[in-house]
């Protein structure tokens, strides 16, 4: 449970490991979110750093340096504007500390600058800019040659809500009744076929970010910075805006929002009809996902503002996909 005493104990911890960067351990922290991991603000000389400890047995230590290899490589292209990891006193870029017997890797970021988009404000125009931050993305995965031993998760259909999915399993869902399990079993089957159907190649299935919410977006006047590499992998490209709309699926302005991703996406790569007829059930796969997320993550305070009025939503937007689906 993520309560004051364990809390304390990582700050703790994550001051004693401070001087692996060369800074003191008196340095002041902040908690900034707790989710996967925990992110910490520190107040170090000259510009902030923030520090990102990897909740234990999630990502191994290869997937994170090679998380770490392709935000470099980004950076060096000029791809999008990221934050740089930032190394150790040895050079390294990875860290880590003894947690009660579990060890948990850390990883250094210089800050960047912005705040996180919000409804209300220009969503739909900086989506538009997401959408052309995207396509570069795709457009550098497709291109780059990805260094020996590079190692990152594959989000397939198995992976994301299927026989072995990593981030549980979506049956255990708050609040899921007889009737929602029958209906989501139904939608299961029904997106196994679609995604089957659309295929996995080089074209259409790469290494994505996974996780280009407006948590993971900084907006500072007119530049939007993309952060927060930890989810990327292996996955459809246009799942990229299935998770960009993560916790927001059922909101009327998603039309909006899906219009302007696709119009900044077309501003830098060709957009296949195939991909974007994909789109309604890349965001049932992800709220599945998601929805599954809130249950084996029950401690986190995301999963706790969701809780069980998310899957009672996940059910209703199922009924609405199977419907499409009938009339197609």
């Amino acid at each position: 449970m993520y309560d004051d005493s364990f809390l304390n104990r990582l700050e703790a911890r994550l001051s004693a490991s401070l001087p692996l960067w060369d800074l003191s351990p008196e340095t002041p922290l902040k908690l900034l979110t707790i989710s996967e991991n925990a992110t910490f603000l520190a107040d170090t000389p000259g510009a902030p750093t923030v520090f990102r400890v990897h909740r234990p047995d999630y990502h191994t230590r290869y997937e994170i340096a090679s998380e770490l290899d392709w935000l470099e490589a980004l950076r060096a292209h000029g791809v999008a504007e990221t934050p740089a990891p930032l190394r150790l006193a040895n050079g390294d870029l990875l860290g880590a500390f003894d947690d009660d017997g579990a060890t948990r890797h850390v990883v250094g970021f210089s800050f960047v600058k912005g705040r996180e988009p919000e409804p209300g404000a220009d969503l739909a125009g900086q989506y538009r800019t997401l959408g052309a931050v995207t396509a570069r993305l795709h457009g550098h995965a497709k291109r780059w040659t990805r260094p020996e031993g590079f190692a990152r998760k594959t989000w397939d259909f198995d992976a994301l809500i299927g026989t072995r999915p990593f981030w549980g399993d979506w049956r255990a869902a708050l609040g899921l009744d007889a009737e929602g399990l029958a209906t989501l079993e139904k939608t299961e089957t029904l997106l196994r076929d679609e995604v089957a159907a659309y295929g996995a190649t080089p074209e259409t299935f790469g290494l994505i970010h996974a996780d280009l919410r407006p948590a993971n977006l900084l907006v500072d006047g007119e530049n939007l910075a993309v952060i927060d590499f930890d989810d990327c992998g292996f996955c459809w490209f246009f799942y990229d805006f299935a998770a960009a709309v993560s916790f927001m699926e059922h909101e009327p302005f998603i039309p909006e929002l899906q219009a302007a991703w696709l119009e900044g996406y077309a501003s830098v790569a060709p957009v296949d009809p195939a991909a974007v007829a994909m789109l309604p059930s890349f965001l049932m796969l992800r709220r599945m996902q998601l929805t599954a997320w809130i249950a084996s993550h029950a401690e986190t305070p995301t999963a706790q503002a969701m809780g069980v009025p998310y899957t009672h939503g996940t059910v209703a937007l199922a009924e609405r996909h199977l419907a499409r689906s009938a009339a197609l």
